[in-house]
């Protein structure tokens, strides 16, 4: 191509950001336009705070626009129409795209995707990787379908996960992988090196939106199962029980096998501290009290004085 690729953006969190700046670092893209979802309130003062992309966008003189809805949104067709993108490239958007936008890009819409294909298809692939214990995952770069991330794959890697890994650390290393990936499989599609695969819709499995509630602990889980959990939950939504009525997030853990107590117990405050579950300990390492800072659960045993046969649970326990 004699010219440079005109790239449309469509992202909204960090993950999508090393996507979008590796292709601002690629010498043969233009990226004329980022579509970005509206600013949304958080943090206690509930005050509109813009997506991390559109202050990355901002931040390089990229034009940007934040629809409300797509869906039936000719303003916005027209707009993407009058650039006549080769590629749009969708990093976690958070919007299923119309067949009216994928329709418009000369070569194709393609999307970065936080996980092997077929399998962990949907919004929640980084964290139900880890609650799932799985040793392994990865980026792939696919076609743009209407259904939910069923396109043809055209690139993708892989990388092992650690058991010290969290939502956080792995995120950051997919959100990376992505980055180096969607440059890399443009210019496989432009040159002919890279041809769509089709997934095997048979092997496809699915992840769901993550909730608050999803993080509260059932100690009659097993202690990996918990652990896993705690993995996949930190730091969002975290993982949390309540002691003495009062909500105790969980940051840190240890899972090993032994038997002793009932589920929610407090079996031991010799090294921080170890609850019993339904199969097997948990040690919890670090924790954050309501209302306080995060802090060891040695430190947590000492300040609210906790002994042996003390018991976690729901906030009625």
């Amino acid at each position: 191509m004699d010219r440079s690729v005109k790239v449309v953006f469509m992202g909204t969190p960090d993950f999508a950001v090393p996507s979008l700046d590796a292709l601002l670092k690629a010498s043969f893209v233009e990226v004329p336009l980022v579509i970005t979802q509206p600013d949304k309130p958080a943090g206690r003062g509930k005050r509109l705070t813009p997506p991390s992309v559109k202050v990355f966008a901002e931040m390089n003189g990229i034009p940007v626009i934040q629809p409300k809805n797509i869906k039936g949104n000719e303003e916005l067709f027209q707009l993407i129409r009058k650039i006549s993108p080769d590629f749009i490239v969708v990093a976690a958007y958070g919007k299923i795209l119309p067949e009216e936008i994928l329709e418009i890009p000369l070569v194709a819409p393609l999307n970065v995707h936080a996980s092997l294909l077929p399998k962990y298809r949907g919004a929640s692939p980084i964290q139900s990787v880890l609650l799932n214990g799985e040793k392994e995952t990865g980026v792939t770069i696919m076609r743009v379908r209407e259904k939910l991330d069923s396109g043809e794959m055209y690139l993708w890697d892989s990388t092992p996960i650690y058991l010290d890994d969290n939502a956080q650390t792995l995120h950051d290393k997919l959100a990376d992988m992505g980055g180096k990936l969607i440059v890399k499989a443009i210019k496989g599609i432009l040159s002919g090196d890279l041809k769509p695969i089709p997934q095997n819709d048979d092997e496809a499995t699915y992840c769901t939106q993550i909730k608050k509630i999803d993080g509260f602990i059932n100690w009659s889980d097993s202690s990996d199962r918990i652990f896993n959990k705690i993995r996949a939950f930190t730091p969002w939504p975290s993982v949390f029980t309540y002691f003495n009525g009062k909500l105790l997030k969980i940051l840190k853990g240890i899972s090993f096998e032994g038997e002793g107590g009932f589920p929610g117990e407090i079996v031991d405050i010799s090294d921080n501290f170890t609850v019993s579950t339904a199969k097997g300990f948990l040690k919890v390492l670090e924790v954050k009290p309501e209302g306080k800072k995060k802090m060891s659960g040695s430190d947590f045993v000492r300040g609210y004085r906790v002994k042996t046969g003390d018991k976690l649970g729901g906030k009625n326990a």
